[in-house]
């Protein structure tokens, strides 16, 4: 602290900045030191607190992840005296301190202390991932069966999701090394820099790259079901169309234009929601769109159109559209937000059912097998609204169709 503070007086930036770091992270040793001291003597309890962790909160407004790091790293000082000296004095980060916390973990207390010195060389000569880097090799030479191991634990837990939210799509999951190291090729191979005059950031490479690579797959490289290539959907009324049209113009004549859109429904992007205007013009942009005109009074003569009976088994282009419109393009099961859809006959077609539209319910995958192993029953039709029930004939709720003039 005294060095940090001689070196904050003085008019040379470089002095200053290794001098804080080396404070900072005598500080964060320091402050690790004594919440051990703390969670050991239950000394949080004289401040009224029930632990450790609600006492950090509370009296240094920090998480309860972080506290427990650095009482981790305390216990780490107190195995490996050299380990805890050189971050006292500052010469090694506490993110070096986290990766001799991996060390204990997985290789053990005596494999850490015969190489303690040599890794804290390592320490306070290179950064912390190429400590951890150096443990992970160690560890995977001493203890070879652990790959296989980890390998089967990996694929445990794979899993990758996607969750609407207000602002967008939030991705989150795990990849096994098959698998993740797949996805990193391509990702990097696609969000590489375009020439030595590309000045994106490295996240906007990323995401123009994904975004050009999903594009690319929904324009050519996934497969037609019964016909149908899976796609995006947007839907829209006529006016909601009309209305963004001329939000997008005044906002491009004014850029201080109140004007709003006519107030109505919004539009909305299947599996997502609603959509602002200049979005939607977005999409009406680059897309095909089909215009459905749909009556208010239950649609029975529109339907009527577009109803074959038995002349055909399936579902004709016109009425595949007609469905996804009429459900937005969404899974018609409740709760259910799948886009990607199957037409389903209501009353089965090798029971007598006819392809006529308000006899056609648009599943995803999942739901059209449950319906057809009898675990999910459909009754009712597109007019009055369709019922679902379970196998022993509880309900599950109704979805009744949606109007729309215009669907994109």
């Amino acid at each position: 602290m005294r060095t940090a503070a001689r070196a904050l007086s003085c008019g040379d930036a470089r002095d200053r900045a290794r001098a804080i770091q080396t404070a900072q992270d005598a500080l964060d040793a320091a402050k690790a030191d004594a919440l051990a001291e703390i969670d050991a003597t239950a000394a949080y309890e004289v401040d009224g607190a029930s632990t450790l962790n609600t006492w950090v909160r509370n009296e240094l407004r920090m998480t309860a992840s972080d506290a427990q790091v650095l009482v981790r790293a305390a216990a780490t000082c107190a195995a490996l005296p050299l380990v805890g000296a050189a971050a006292a004095e500052g010469s090694i980060r506490a993110d070096h301190v986290k990766a001799f916390t991996y060390g204990l973990k997985h290789l053990g207390p005596e494999i850490m202390a015969q190489y303690e010195e040599a890794f804290l060389i390592v320490a306070q000569n290179q950064n912390p991932q190429e400590l951890f880097d150096k443990m992970r090799s160690l560890r995977e030479a001493m203890f070879p069966d652990d790959l296989e191991k980890q390998y089967l634990k990996g694929q445990d837990k794979e899993d990758i999701t996607i969750t609407a939210l207000l602002e967008g799509w939030h991705v989150s999951g795990f990849l096994g090394p098959v698998v993740g190291a797949k996805f990193k090729t391509v990702l990097d191979s696609v969000s590489a820099p375009d020439g030595e005059d590309d000045e994106r950031t490295g996240a906007e490479r990323r995401v123009q790259g994904l975004d050009d690579l999903l594009s690319s797959i929904l324009d050519n490289g996934l497969p037609s079901d019964k016909g149908v290539r899976p796609h995006m959907s947007v839907f829209a009324d006529a006016d909601t169309v009309e209305a963004a049209a001329e939000h997008v113009k005044n906002e491009t004549e004014n850029l201080h234009s109140t004007h709003n859109p006519a107030p109505g429904e919004p539009a909305k992007l299947a599996g997502f929601g609603s959509i602002g205007p200049s979005l939607l013009m977005y999409f009406l942009c680059i897309s095909d769109f089909t215009a459905f005109l749909m009556q208010q009074d239950g649609g029975r003569r529109q339907a009527q159109i577009l109803n074959v009976g038995r002349t055909y088994r399936l579902a004709t282009m016109k009425q595949r559209r007609g469905v996804i419109a009429r459900q937005q393009g969404v899974c018609a099961a409740p709760g259910c937000n799948h886009t990607h859809l199957e037409v389903h006959h209501v009353i089965w077609y090798s029971r007598g059912g006819t392809t006529d539209l308000d006899q056609l319910i648009g599943l995803c995958t999942r739901c059209h097998h449950l319906v057809h192993k009898n675990l999910l029953n459909i009754t009712g039709n597109a007019t009055d609204g369709f019922e679902f029930t379970t196998r022993t004939g509880r309900p599950l709720g109704r979805r009744r169709r949606t109007s729309y003039s215009h669907a994109a």
